[in-house]
């Protein structure tokens, strides 16, 4: 009975960490005599391993103890009353603002309208037209005065609170003291709890990762899946005994939703699908891809491909991004990342070819965005050059085409920017994870020096939907990581933690309160984070958030134009072919018309959505003979309904070449009939109306003359 009721107290504390879904789930799922067996085998494994990691675990001072959660006490009580001072700061601010308001907006804005309806008064030739004017003149003149009322209330507000100014100045300065000696305190009483020399040693790692994993798992849902035959129940067998790859699954923040027999199904499948999964970069890939899709990842599908998949293969998903690794067609900092960050890579919505379309699609149509060195905007530049802001055009997104290719045909708001630009990312291997804040939403990334908000505002503005709420949380989290083996004592305190059943709470902003192990780990993680001088990168695309147009200077790409580059050239069968870069009029790039490198040999050139206006480009030629000819183009185009117009030689009225949609991959335009001269001639490209970037690889002129011949 003792045992039995044990057994049963450790499941209720094991059901009383998990989120109300995971209750429900774990409700749901009725289990087998077979079940019942191994659920109870699984809870004396959990109870054991409780017993064994509290009687070897040192004893803490408790003395030492109580010094630490008071100062934590202290801290939290000084960060409140930093929060007060800057609130009463605020409101003076605010006052100060309001009387500006009222005295320039108001009835500044009431004076040029009395101006306005004076002038149109004085104008006025008929009664209706005085009339108009006179109600005009009364309604600003009511407008002044009721702004001059307005602010002599506000001067009367803020002139009381400039009286308290001081007095409130003061107090911030008091509580930024108390604040600085509150985080001294803490950071003192850490050290001086001496836990550095147990979480230094990795003895305990096996056991602590087996405790955390059965504790995530539960024993009731490890032996659901269990239960199902003798393989489900030796692949449960197996990962409990295998150590290292228990420390490897609980360092990477464990299987989605605690699914770990699903998640060791999965990894089972990867290794019997792939003779190269034991490599380096990619067991760390298919243990990240295992935990991820644990719980199945619903597949974004074209609106009209009825009969694909409803979630995504992670056995494809590996091999996929196993295939692209090899093929070197991912960024070169892919294979140095953790199974950690390799699970903000795999877990897009988007099914394997369009990822394969969008490399393909940035390759051709903005290389660029690939090898800038600036990792802030390393293919996420994509939605700053060519995902105009605006919601408009989203009704003419095409069911045939997926998601993430109606963005770029259609453009969007916040949310379809920010999800292009995760896609892109994952597209080429960097992980990146959603950061909404109030009213937008925004995306963070990595790049080798820390995580970057990207489209929103900075660290401390948003919050992401992992572990890790917060976005300082999250950002903190990141930063420790990065540190390598000190990260390892945050982990430990944190497993510790669960053995001795505190609640989690993984960063100082959570909603929940750390208790001592957790708390203190997250005291180490902030020293683990000075100690590596961590870098916290500003927030980029900040302007753009929710415009078309930076303010930011753009780095354009410099390239080496060779005379083989801008070499027209006349075939046997007469076929003349003009690179895009031959061009005489630019010869170099501006803001509108850059000149790049091309994946497919050679250079071409990108006509730019941004950077205002239209600009002309033009092409001097000498033709054999004077006749008709037959124009193309060969373009990546990432929109529709979009044009280019030529005139040769200066004709009265240009033609129209009507380009097709080819969804940033290569295509040649249908042919347009032109007349040339024999010897020289120039042909110029313009554009017109609202219009959309292109890339132009080369044209080609077949004359029909030769062709009726």
């Amino acid at each position: 009975m003792k045992i039995n009721a044990m057994i049963g107290c450790l499941l209720f504390l094991a059901a009383s960490a998990m989120p109300a879904a995971a209750k429900k789930q774990e409700e749901q799922i009725r289990l087998t005599q077979t079940g019942e067996k191994l659920s109870a085998q699984y809870s004396r494994l959990l109870e054991t391993l409780k017993a064994e990691l509290t009687k070897t675990l040192p004893s803490v001072n408790q003395q030492r103890k109580a010094a630490f959660l008071k100062a934590r006490v202290d801290e939290v009580a000084a960060t409140a009353g930093i929060k007060a001072a800057q609130d009463q700061m605020g409101k003076i601010s605010t006052a100060k603002a309001l009387v500006g308001h009222a005295k320039g907006k108001w009835i500044g804005g009431a004076d040029k309208g009395i101006t306005a309806a004076k002038a149109k008064l004085k104008k006025a030739k008929t009664a209706a037209e005085r009339s108009a004017a006179e109600k005009e003149l009364a309604h600003w003149q009511q407008n002044r005065k009721d702004g001059e009322d307005a602010l002599k209330e506000r001067q009367a507000n803020l002139d009381k609170a400039e009286i308290d100014r001081p007095k409130v100045a003061k107090a911030l300065k008091e509580a930024e003291a108390s604040l600085a000696e509150a985080k001294a305190t803490t950071l003192r009483t850490v050290k001086e709890l001496g836990l550095k020399s147990l979480l230094s040693s990795d003895k305990l790692d096996a056991k602590l990762a087996r405790y955390v994993v059965l504790l995530e798992a539960t024993p009731h849902r490890l032996a659901a899946f269990a239960q199902q035959g003798k393989e489900q129940e030796e692949l449960i067998e197996k990962m409990l005994s295998a150590d290292e790859l228990l420390v490897q699954m609980a360092v990477a923040d464990g299987a989605k939703d605690g699914k770990y027999g699903e998640a060791m199904q999965i990894y089972r499948n990867i290794w019997k699908a792939s003779d190269k999964v034991a490599e380096g970069p990619l067991r760390r890939l298919a243990l990240a891809i295992s935990l991820e899709h644990a719980t199945p990842i619903k597949q974004r599908n074209a609106v009209a491909k009825t009969d694909a998949p409803a979630t995504v293969d992670p056995v494809k998903r590996y091999l996929h991004y196993e295939k692209a690794l090899v093929n070197g067609e991912l960024d070169p900092a892919f294979k140095n990342l953790t199974t950690w960050d390799y699970r903000m890579v795999v877990d897009g919505e988007e099914p394997d070819e369009v990822l394969v379309w969008g490399r393909e699609m940035l390759r051709n149509y903005r290389p660029d965005h690939i090898t800038t060195s600036d990792y802030r905007w390393r293919y996420v530049a994509a939605v700053r050059s060519d995902i105009p802001y605006g919601s408009q055009d989203n009704k003419y997104d095409k069911p045939e085409l997926q998601f993430f290719q109606n963005i770029l045909m259609n453009g969007g708001i916040c949310g379809r920017r920010a999800f292009f630009g995760r896609f892109m990312l994952r597209a080429f291997g960097i992980p990146t994870t959603a950061r909404p804040q109030r009213g937008h939403a925004a995306l963070v990334h990595w790049t080798p020096d820390g995580w970057v908000p990207c489209l929103g505002a900075g660290w401390g503005s948003g919050w992401t939907k992992t572990r890790y709420h917060r976005g300082l949380d999250f950002l903190a989290n990141t930063q420790a990581r990065s540190a390598g083996e000190p990260f390892m004592l945050v982990k430990r305190a944190q497993w510790i933690g669960d053995v001795m059943g505190e609640p989690r709470a993984f960063g100082l902003q959570s909603r929940t309160a750390p208790e001592f192990w957790y708390g203190a780990s997250l005291y180490i993680q902030k020293g683990v984070i000075e100690n590596a001088k961590a870098k916290t990168l500003a927030a980029v695309g900040q302007d753009i958030a929710e415009a078309n147009e930076t303010k930011e200077k753009i780095e354009i790409t410099k390239v080496t134009m060779t005379d083989k580059d801008r070499k027209v050239s006349i075939d046997g069968k007469g076929v003349i072919t003009i690179p895009a870069t031959a061009s005489t009029k630019p010869t170099k790039s501006s803001g509108k018309i850059i000149f790049m490198d091309s994946v497919i040999g050679g250079k071409q050139l990108h006509y730019s959505r941004t950077g205002g206006g239209h600009q002309t480009f033009e092409y001097t030629i000498d033709a054999p003979a004077a006749g008709k000819y037959e124009l193309t183009a060969r373009v990546a185009t990432p929109s529709w309904k979009q044009s280019l117009f030529v005139t040769a030689n200066d004709a009265e009225q240009p033609v129209e070449i009507a380009l097709p949609h080819t969804v940033g991959l290569w295509d040649e335009s249908k042919p347009v009939t032109i007349e040339l001269i024999k010897g020289k001639n120039v042909l110029k490209f313009s554009r017109q109306g609202s219009v959309k970037g292109i890339t132009i690889k080369d044209f080609k002129l077949k004359s029909l003359l030769t062709t009726a011949r």
